[in-house]
C-alpha cells in the first residue's frame, strides 16, 4: 500500500506561473483586452494557478508605447483598474523586466506600492553583472525575485556554473531553466536541471522552468523537470507564446494530481477566450519551429516566414542552414 500511495500521491511545493499575457503578449504586441485580462486572473483563482505572468516592465525610452498594449509596460495604475488591488493575495502577479530593456531604477516601485508581488529577471549569460544588480534592487524593494537565462541551449556549461554561482549569491529566489529556442530534449533537461539543483541545494534557491513548443517537447520537457525536482512551472493557456508557443497550461494541470488544481475553469477560458484569439493572431507548433529548434536557432525567422504566409517548407530549410 505505501508503494501504490506514493504513486498516487503529489508534491505539494509544486508552483504553476501562468505566463500567457507576457510569452503570448510577444504574439499580439501586447493587446489584451480588460475583459480578457481580468477573465483570465479569475480562472487562475478559480483553477488554483499559484502565481500570474502580466506582462513586461519595458523602458519607455526604448519602446514606443503607441506601438504596444498597456501590459508591455505593466504600471501599476493600469494593473489596479483592470484587476483591482488583489487585496486577498489569492494570487501572486509578477512582471519580466529585461536586462537593458528595464529602467528598473525608477519603474519598479517598492512591492509596499505596488500591485506586483514577483519581479522576473530576464538575462543572457554574458550580462550577468548587471543581471546581479536588478536582482538586489528587486530584493531590496521587497520583492520575491526570479532569474531567467535565456538562450541556456547556446552557453557553454563552464559559462553557466560560473553565472549560476553569481547570481545564487545575489539573494534571488527562482533559478529558471529557460529553453528559449525550443531546442532541448527531455534527457538534457534532465542533467540541466541536476546541474541547477546543486546550486539551488547549496544556496536554498527553488528552481523552475519556461519551455517553448518548437518540437513539441515544451509539456514533456516540463514534467521531466517535474520529476527531476524542479517545483516552479510556467505554462500558458492553449500554449499561447511567442512562435511556437509553450507549454499548454491545460496539460499541465491535467497532469498534476494536486486536488488544489481545477482542470474545468481551464477548460471554460479557452473555450470562451483563447479559441476566439487564437482566430484573430497565430501560434503553435509548425514546420518551420521545428527546424528553427533542430538548428537551435533563434525562431524570428520563422516568425518571419508564418507571418509572410509561406509554405515553402524546403525553401526556408536551405535558407536557415545557410546562416549555421
Amino acid at each position: 500500500m505505501k508503494e501504490l500511495s506514493n504513486l498516487l500521491g503529489y508534491r505539494d511545493t509544486i508552483r504553476v506561473m501562468d505566463v500567457t499575457m507576457r510569452d503570448g503578449g510577444l504574439v499580439n504586441d501586447f493587446f489584451f483586452t480588460d475583459e480578457l485580462v481580468k477573465a483570465m486572473y479569475l480562472t487562475n483563482i478559480n483553477a488554483g494557478v499559484d502565481s500570474m505572468e502580466l506582462g513586461y516592465k519595458a523602458d519607455k525610452d526604448l519602446f514606443d508605447q503607441d506601438k504596444f498594449g498597456k501590459w508591455k509596460f505593466c504600471n501599476d495604475d493600469d494593473i489596479y483598474n483592470v484587476i483591482g488591488d488583489n487585496a486577498e493575495k489569492k494570487l501572486k502577479l509578477a512582471v519580466m523586466a529585461d536586462v537593458g530593456r528595464c529602467n528598473y531604477k525608477e519603474d519598479i516601485r517598492p512591492k509596499s506600492e505596488s500591485a506586483i508581488d514577483i519581479i522576473r529577471v530576464a538575462t543572457y549569460v554574458n550580462t550577468i553583472p548587471e543581471c546581479c544588480h536588478m536582482i538586489e534592487d528587486a530584493k531590496n524593494k521587497g520583492y520575491e525575485v526570479t532569474c531567467n537565462i535565456m538562450a541556456l541551449s547556446t552557453a557553454q556549461e563552464s559559462d553557466v556554473k560560473v553565472a549560476l554561482d553569481m547570481i545564487s549569491k545575489s539573494g534571488v529566489d527562482i533559478l529558471y531553466i529557460v529553453d528559449s529556442f525550443g531546442s532541448l530534449y527531455p534527457e538534457q533537461i534532465a542533467r540541466i536541471a541536476a546541474l541547477y539543483k546543486e546550486y539551488g541545494d547549496k544556496y536554498g534557491i527553488e528552481i523552475g522552468i519556461h519551455a517553448h513548443n518548437n518540437q513539441q517537447l515544451a509539456f514533456a520537457n516540463t514534467i521531466e523537470a517535474c520529476g527531476d525536482g524542479v517545483n516552479w512551472l510556467d505554462a500558458t493557456y492553449f500554449g499561447m507564446g511567442r512562435g511556437a508557443g509553450n507549454c499548454p497550461m491545460e496539460n499541465l494541470i491535467a497532469f498534476l494530481r494536486n486536488p488544489k488544481y481545477r482542470i474545468y475553469p481551464v477548460i471554460k477560458f479557452i473555450e470562451d477566450y483563447m479559441v476566439p484569439l487564437s482566430k484573430e493572431c497565430k501560434w503553435g507548433y509548425d514546420v518551420q519551429y521545428l527546424m528553427t529548434g533542430l538548428l537551435n536557432q533563434h525562431p524570428r525567422s520563422a516568425i518571419k516566414f508564418t507571418s509572410d504566409g509561406r509554405e515553402d517548407y524546403t525553401g526556408f530549410y536551405k535558407e536557415i542552414v545557410a546562416l549555421d
